[in-house]
């Protein structure tokens, strides 16, 4: 087997890469998608690194850009047996170039993935390759690249504004000082300052989950920047607020909660003083710490009607599933593993409290589609407060697009759902996953067109709403 794409391989997107393969209905898609193409792209949750932003300075090359942050890629090839270390992952040093020949050679690797899309598109699109990426064209791609990330027009401002993002959300824990948003905010005020929208998301994951490394540090680290004393119940409460607070006031408009359930609870306050007190001492019972991260969830809700934080639950990961590559390389390294995930009486405790609310807007995410039809779907379908995120994580693709709309559309609707989000660290494939999604949006319009269950100009609205209208509204923007 060859990572080589063939002699002279050709680069080319077709123009109606992943519309219906029907004539009729590729042409209605066709219409749609020309309507919505050229809109801006709301990003409204994702990781990439806000001191690309705030520094604007160069990328440092192909693989530290393209490679490495992209746990996609190089979770395949970990699973083809290509050490993380010899791509340079988790620290190690490694030539670059070499790391980057190692990838080219098993680009085969990514037959049929989304990852070959996004990565095609950004070869074609972002850098005008039109020769196939292989074993054959690694060094003309590494070199073509890194001549390119030298010039200004691939500095990370200028990519920004070439790709049309019109806002762009990170992801932040409450112990960062957001030293980088704030200098983005004082070059958007400068005269004659870059005028791109860069926002946090208040992630409180390191300072709610008890089995988080180094919780009760978290916390002394919480009371330090606080002045509370986050090691008692009614003072831990009162630093969270002092954090949110700061978030909002640096532009946040959302909060995002990564637990490994959906699980919330609704303690009283004498009950969660007993349950905090226990999880401060050291080794905590896992019992324990579900139970707390069940509250805080309810706890936050109440919080986001405080505030009006609009609140995003990421559930159903297991996180680290590889003890040894967790110990030797950290987080966020492809292992995180898909888990079964309850939601009916997962989330009822918070809907029972805050269901209704007004001012309640709650985003929940899932890696279980056998949830979408049976509980998701449904609890939107009621619940004033709940909307339902995009297919996300390992269902980003076009097969996982359509499966959502399938089966959330016949009892949520579209207007209970909350458009796309990229949710990515690979910052140049931003443009080509909403290239995917509109597709596929198009698509699924376009067959009710089709079927003459809905008017071509309906679904032409319903095309913009979910582009950029839905995103834009339900992240606050």
């Amino acid at each position: 087997m060859t990572g080589s794409a063939g002699p002279g391989a050709a680069l080319r997107l077709h123009p109606d890469r992943l519309f219906p393969a029907d004539p009729d209905t590729r042409s209605i898609a066709r219409r749609l998608f020309a309507e919505v193409a050229g809109l801006p792209i709301i990003s409204p949750h994702g990781h990439t690194d806000a001191g690309w932003f705030a520094t604007d300075a160069p990328f440092e090359n192909a693989t530290e850009l393209l490679l490495r942050p992209d746990h996609y890629v190089f979770r395949m090839l970990y699973s083809q047996r290509i050490p993380l270390e010899a791509l340079g992952i988790g620290g190690h040093a490694t030539d670059p170039r070499a790391a980057w020949r190692i990838f080219a050679d098993n680009y085969h690797l990514f037959r049929g993935t989304p990852s070959r899309m996004w990565l095609d598109h950004v070869w074609a699109e972002v850098f005008g390759f039109d020769r196939a990426f292989g074993a054959d064209t690694a060094d003309l791609y590494y070199d073509t690249i890194n001549a390119a990330l030298a010039t200004d027009a691939f500095r990370p401002r200028a990519l920004m504004d070439r790709f049309n993002i019109e806002v762009i959300t990170t992801t932040e824990s409450p112990l960062d000082d957001l030293a980088h948003h704030a200098a983005i905010r004082v070059e958007n005020r400068r005269a004659g300052g870059w005028q791109g929208r860069v926002l946090t998301a208040f992630r409180p994951d390191p300072v709610v989950d008890p089995e988080y490394e180094g919780f009760l540090g978290n916390l002394a680290r919480l009371a330090e920047m606080t002045g509370e004393d986050a090691l008692t119940y009614r003072g831990y409460l009162a630093a969270l607020r002092n954090r949110r607070a700061f978030f909002a006031a640096m532009g946040a408009t959302s909060t995002d909660h990564g637990h490994p359930t959906a699980r919330t609870a609704d303690l009283s306050d004498a009950e969660a003083e007993a349950l905090f007190a226990r999880l401060t001492r050291p080794d905590p019972s896992p019992a324990d710490a579900e139970l707390f991260r069940a509250h805080m969830l309810t706890v936050m809700a109440g919080m986001s009607i405080e505030d009006g934080l609009v609140m995003q639950i990421h559930p159903g990961s297991f996180r680290n599933h590889n003890p040894w590559l967790f110990n030797t390389f950290g987080r966020d390294k492809g292992a995180d593993i898909p888990l079964a995930t309850e939601y009916v009486q997962a989330l009822r405790a918070l809907l029972t409290k805050y269901g209704n609310h007004p001012a309640l807007s709650v985003i929940v995410f899932t890696l279980d589609e056998t949830a979408y039809a049976r509980e998701l779907a449904p609890l939107a379908g009621h619940y004033p407060a709940l909307k339902l995120g995009p297919a996300w994580w390992f269902h980003d693709s076009p097969e996982g697009m359509r499966r959502f709309r399938e089966q959330v559309t016949e009892t949520a609707g579209f207007y209970n759902t909350v458009g796309f989000n990229d949710d990515t660290r690979a910052f140049l494939s931003i443009p080509a996953r909403h290239d995917v999604a509109r597709r596929v949006d198009c698509g699924f319009l376009a067959r009710l067109v089709a079927e003459h269950r809905m008017a071509e100009w309906e679904a032409a609205e319903l095309a913009q709403d979910l582009a950029y209208n839905f995103a834009k509204a339900a992240y606050r923007l």
